[in-house]
């Protein structure tokens, strides 16, 4: 039998081969979940867990040039010809594959805590739900370039839509999604809290509304309750520093 010979510069392939822990974030737009994904790094950081912290679209050098392409609110304003839900999805998958194969696999293999910032609920949510694309097509291509990697534990943040796009009005960081009907936006929660119906035991639907104080601490209790239920070895490290983000 010929032997696969591997390049100095290929990437070993794991298949959920891991230690660590990934814990993802999820939300439509003006959420509170990247707040709260800063806030659990710097909490299990100074308790002198291993973390990294990433998201989604981006996380690697290729995957964060996609994520300009994705999210550029300029994208569709100077040309006539908008992207399409298709391209939109493979350069989402593009992203994720990047990502995937070269942060957070080798991250779970050595034992750490992988925080993202979205994953592909996401995707499902957006692309599925959002754009009307078919859910089992996604779901297939999902499991793809995930390599067949799925979350943990994952925090839906949900509010009204209203609410979640009267907070992004107030950011500095407005982009493509933003400025989606009001009715795209409405099909993507319905879609989040379809995916957590159909997860109960992985997803866990948080109140955006709750104070980012109180949020913090049921998330913290979450991550600890399944951090002493889990046989995994977490690394700790020996410096508390809250940094670490990708």
């Amino acid at each position: 039998m010929a032997q696969i010979r591997k390049t100095r510069n290929q990437p070993i392939r794991r298949r959920n081969v891991r230690s660590g822990i990934f814990l993802t974030f999820e939300g439509i737009e003006g959420s509170g979940k990247t707040t709260q994904c800063h806030r659990l790094n710097t909490t299990l950081r100074s308790l002198g867990y291993s973390v990294l912290e990433t998201r989604e679209p981006g996380g690697t050098t290729y995957a964060e040039h996609i994520r300009t392409l994705l999210l550029d609110h300029q994208t569709n304003t100077h040309d006539a010809e908008q992207m399409t839900a298709e391209c939109e999805t493979a350069l989402v998958l593009a992203a994720r594959s990047q990502h995937v194969t070269h942060k957070i696999l080798p991250a779970l293999a050595r034992g750490t805590v992988v925080i993202c910032d979205r994953f592909t609920d996401s995707t499902l949510a957006y692309q599925g739900y959002g754009r009307k694309l078919p859910l089992d097509t996604l779901k297939t291509m999902c499991a793809f370039v995930a390599q067949g990697l799925t979350p943990d534990l994952t925090f839906l943040f949900d509010l009204p839509v209203k609410e979640g796009l009267r907070r992004r009005q107030r950011s500095q960081d407005q982009n493509r999604l933003d400025r989606e009907s009001v009715a795209f936006h409405n099909r993507v929660r319905k879609g989040f809290l379809s995916l957590a119906d159909q997860e109960p035991d992985r997803i866990v639907i948080m109140n955006g509304k709750e104070s980012p104080e109180q949020l913090r601490k049921t998330i913290q209790h979450h991550v600890m309750d399944f951090f002493q239920n889990t046989r995994r070895r977490i690394t700790k490290t020996r410096s508390s520093t809250p940094s670490g983000r990708a």
